[in-house]
């Protein structure tokens, strides 16, 4: 059976709404209503000059960000992207719905299904006249038809339709109609391209930055860290396409562009981990057109920021009502009050049985470890990888540094708390200091009052079907004690 992207959801799906009647009631009003483009990038951190990382230049994300909004503060809602995908597209945490395990509902046997009042974004915005495309990867975690969330045609590359001729989604609406549109980048996944190097115009000096002190600095990681910056040069050059794409079009005045990545860079203690280092992405807004709606151009907003509130802002910045279920919120409503905190989660990733949660205010960041009988580098799908059989062996070999080692031993604790103003390497657990007490208390009551009041179903066992459904997938790799049942 063909992957879910081509197949039908047995009915639980809400029928497609008949595009020609709503048109012909928007119809009169579409010239106003602004496009609403997101170019979500994959695996990329915020090391790019907008965000003062000078050795990185990114001129077309710099423009934007003096044109529009540059959020300084973005945390996502998971580390790893299927979980953070179905959050955003909903605008509801992961652990709310059950889409938290990582490449779950793949088949008709393993299917999530959405709560009957809960739509995904492009649903809502396809009731509401929108025309609605993805190009590149949808990735959510639970069972839907996507015929009846995208009207464009279904396309594995960002730029490119089925034909291989450039087709950008957008050009197969009907005259006027507004679009709502999703263009998938590679980010840092650009480093797995053949034509990566011929695409790097000026590759970054491996010897000019410094490399987070929780990395050896070893040959191996300093040419990680720098293809991984690399990557964001040519990610810039394709948000440069992108922009005169809609000018050429003549939609660029009127199309607001989210920019932004789905988690951090793909290194161990970055991408699948609860660190800032995993969660922190970047976040760039601009409307060319209509700057005064999102604040004065220039902007830089500092306040706390889940990568949630995508989903309500979209539909805000639409004149689309966003539904009371949402957990989302509009980054521009009237006396919009910000943030307190921000609540990430990291659960089963592919084959690796893991719960993390942590807590994200302007200056601690709480972390909570679940499982203890496992340490942070258990078997994962990176343990191939050569940069990580290098750090393995310099852990045996005893040529880690105590912080460095930290991370690649077989003990974890069950509590992290980090100062991030005097500490934003996340380096020195304050867990067991007596003096932060008083704050330990408060975080932990934050997470358990939120884990109670959104029923956290990470708590709960992962379905037998979903997990026999990775152990099938994986075999041999399926070393943790929950696939034992699974085994002859």
């Amino acid at each position: 059976m063909k992957r879910r992207s081509f197949l039908k959801t047995m009915g639980q799906a809400t029928a497609a709404v008949s595009l020609p009647q709503l048109w012909s009631a928007c119809q009169s009003t579409n010239k106003q209503r602004p496009n609403i483009l997101w170019i979500e990038v994959e695996d990329v951190s915020p090391l790019m000059s907008c965000y003062g990382y000078e050795i990185n230049p990114t001129p077309n994300l710099d423009r934007m960000a003096q044109k529009g909004v540059l959020f300084l503060n973005t945390f996502m809602p998971a580390p790893v992207c299927s979980p953070c995908r179905s959050a955003i597209i909903t605008g509801m945490m992961q652990t709310t719905l059950g889409t938290h395990n990582h490449h779950s509902s793949r088949s008709e046997v393993t299917a999530i299904h959405l709560p009957s009042d809960v739509k995904t974004l492009p649903e809502i915005f396809r009731q509401a006249g929108y025309f609605t495309f993805n190009q590149g990867k949808d990735d959510y975690n639970f069972w839907y038809d996507r015929d009846s969330l995208y009207a464009g045609e279904y396309t594995t590359h960002a730029l490119y339709g089925k034909s291989g001729k450039r087709n950008i989604g957008w050009k197969d609406r009907q005259p006027d109609q507004p679009f709502f549109g999703q263009i998938q980048l590679s980010g840092g996944k650009h480093i797995y391209r053949e034509n990566f190097k011929d695409r790097v115009r000026n590759p970054v000096n491996r010897q000019a930055f410094d490399v987070p002190p929780y990395y050896p600095d070893h040959p191996a990681v300093r040419e990680d860290w720098a293809r991984h910056l690399d990557s964001v040069q040519i990610t810039d050059n394709e948000v440069g396409e992108i922009e005169e794409y809609l000018r050429t079009d003549g939609l660029l005045e009127n199309t607001v562009i989210f920019f932004f990545s789905d988690h951090g860079m793909r290194l161990w203690r970055h991408k699948q981990f609860c660190y800032d280092s995993g969660l922190h992405v970047p976040f760039v807004m601009s409307w060319p057109g209509n700057p005064q709606k999102i604040g004065r151009e220039g902007s830089i907003r500092e306040d706390l920021v889940n990568g949630l509130d995508i989903a309500a802002t979209s539909l805000a910045l639409a004149g689309i009502e966003i539904p009371d279920y949402m957990e989302s919120r509009n980054l521009f409503a009237h006396g919009f009050k910000p943030r307190e905190f921000v609540i990430s989660a990291r659960d089963r990733c592919d084959y690796t049985i893991d719960r993390i949660r942590t807590v994200r205010t302007k200056r601690f960041r709480y972390i909570r470890n679940f499982l203890l009988d496992r340490p942070y580098m258990q078997p994962n799908y990176r343990d191939a990888w050569e940069i990580t059989q290098t750090m393995r062996r310099l852990h045996v070999q005893g040529q880690l540094d105590a912080i460095q080692d930290r991370f690649w031993s077989d003990e974890r604790p069950r509590e992290e708390f980090y100062d991030l103003q005097n500490d934003p390497h996340e380096i020195d657990n304050l867990a067991g200091h007596p003096e932060y007490n008083d704050e330990l208390v408060r975080y932990r009551k934050i997470l358990d009052d939120w884990i109670l009041e959104t029923d956290d179903k990470g708590q709960y066992p992962e379905d037998t079907a979903n997990l026999k459904f990775m152990f099938d997938w994986w075999g041999e790799k399926c070393v943790n004690p929950e696939y034992d049942r699974f085994r002859k």
